[in-house]
């Protein structure tokens, strides 16, 4: 396997030009470009990460238009996934918006749902994730995740920590954008630098959020 080179601008003009044109033509006529700019260096990266991290998903770039109102067929971006539990783990994508990390977990049944609030709520693991959220926000990380717009039930409005508890999903992102480090083979080491600082809330998570 190759060595990861960083990402060529190839592959951020390749989404571009497939945001504006998402047809199964424009696909067959460009997928050379697919397989060479974008999905052969994401496997590197992978392949590059993969021994302190574990195994990743590369995600298909077929949408699945069955129950989407949006039918176009294909993501309009490259992500890849390592999973170290339900829904769990670290991320790395690559899009027109040029490249993000992030970790977290993305969804959450309503048992899980329910560890993971009891363990915002409790008294020694709710500050302990207050305390890796705030160190990731102080290195640049933005906090993101789906959340309720009310109380959740159970719980008091006046909770000290009521805005993580309104989350039913919990992200952490960094977005390096359109840096000419992207393009290079330094790319690498900001992705696994990234990472290793989101560990803490992997941990935390998978230590938590579970059934």
């Amino acid at each position: 396997m190759s060595e990861f080179e960083g990402f060529p601008s190839a592959a951020l003009d390749f989404y571009d030009d497939l945001e504006v044109d998402n047809t199964k033509a424009f696909w067959e006529k460009n997928k050379a470009v697919y397989d060479a700019s974008v999905k052969a260096p994401m496997t590197a990266l992978c392949a590059a990460l993969e021994p302190e991290f574990g195994t990743a998903k590369i995600f298909r770039p077929y949408r699945d238009v069955r129950f989407a109102k949006d039918k176009t067929p294909y993501k309009t971006h490259q992500g890849a996934f390592v999973r170290v539990g339900e829904a769990t783990g670290w991320y790395v994508e690559v899009s027109p918006r040029g490249v993000r990390t992030g970790a977290g977990f993305y969804e959450a049944s309503a048992p899980r749902l329910a560890a993971f609030r009891e363990s915002v709520a409790h008294d020694r693991f709710g500050p302990e994730l207050e305390r890796i959220l705030r160190t990731l926000e102080k290195k640049g990380f933005e906090i993101g995740g789906d959340r309720l717009k009310t109380t959740p039930r159970g719980y008091d409005a006046g909770h000290p920590r009521i805005e993580l508890l309104r989350h039913r999903s919990l992200t952490v992102g960094h977005p390096l954008g359109f840096e000419p480090v992207i393009h290079t083979p330094e790319l690498l080491d900001l992705v696994r630098d990234d990472w290793r600082a989101l560990r803490p809330l992997v941990d935390w998570v998978a230590d938590h959020v579970r059934t």
